[in-house]
């Protein structure tokens, strides 16, 4: 069995999604943990855009970008997460693709300036879930993607689900209740054990922080006590 480490931030939803994937293949694997503002030498030399997630696999060989290092540990380590008709592979490397776009609709109020540019922030959320209700309909009855199978899809969209709904208790939302089919989607991905790198209370209290150093918009909704606690 191959040796991996998967280096991160802690709260990186990037590697996350990588760290899932491991998890729903029952691999153990090292998560190493570095700090975003101090990135040690060994960890530059092994990722070639500075950034996490990198892949490490038996101490020789370096994998970056999230998609890449999930198609590669699907096409190595069973079980298979992709489908195995080509079509609805092609349909969920599509949704994976959108992927960057949701994220930045769904969660782009936690780097929102001022409350003018967090209100346009709010207004992308429901265009976003829109779009993946209407695919989530054509896709089965659930409660993954392809319906009763778990997908690299699922592992994809997980973490940005989860920091949708850290948002909506940082200052509510309320839009996800409108697309039932994707809120069910979200809960069971939220539900599955894979979907954890840490206590969900935890990760939680560490995002809360994050988003309160940040300095923006979102920041002043999250109570000085309340992070000191924390």
């Amino acid at each position: 069995m191959a040796k991996y480490l998967l280096v991160s931030f802690k709260t990186c939803p990037w590697v996350q999604r990588s760290a899932i994937v491991l998890r729903e293949k029952k691999v153990d694997f090292e998560f190493r943990h570095i700090e975003r503002d101090n990135r040690p030498d060994w960890f530059l030399a092994i990722s070639p855009h500075r950034k996490v997630p990198v892949l490490r696999v038996d101490d020789t060989i370096s994998l970056f970008e999230s998609n890449a290092i999930n198609e590669y540990l699907d096409e190595t380590i069973a079980p298979r997460l992709h489908p195995e008709d080509p079509v609805q592979r092609a349909i969920n490397r599509a949704w994976t693709d959108y992927l960057p776009t949701f994220a930045d609709q769904v969660t782009g109020v936690a780097y929102a300036g001022d409350e003018a540019d967090g209100r346009k922030c709010l207004d992308e959320v429901p265009k976003a879930f829109e779009r993946l209700e209407r695919a989530l309909e054509k896709q089965g009855a659930g409660p993954f993607f392809n319906g009763a199978k778990y997908s690299l899809v699922d592992a994809a969209y997980a973490p940005f689900l989860q920091r949708y709904y850290f948002l909506d208790r940082i200052r509510p939302i309320g839009q996800i209740e409108k697309f039932p089919r994707l809120k069910a989607w979200a809960d069971a991905l939220i539900k599955r054990p894979s979907t954890h790198s840490f206590p969900e209370a935890e990760f939680e209290a560490m995002y809360r922080l994050n988003v309160k150093l940040r300095k923006k918009w979102l920041s002043q909704f999250i109570a000085d006590a309340a992070v000191a606690a924390e």
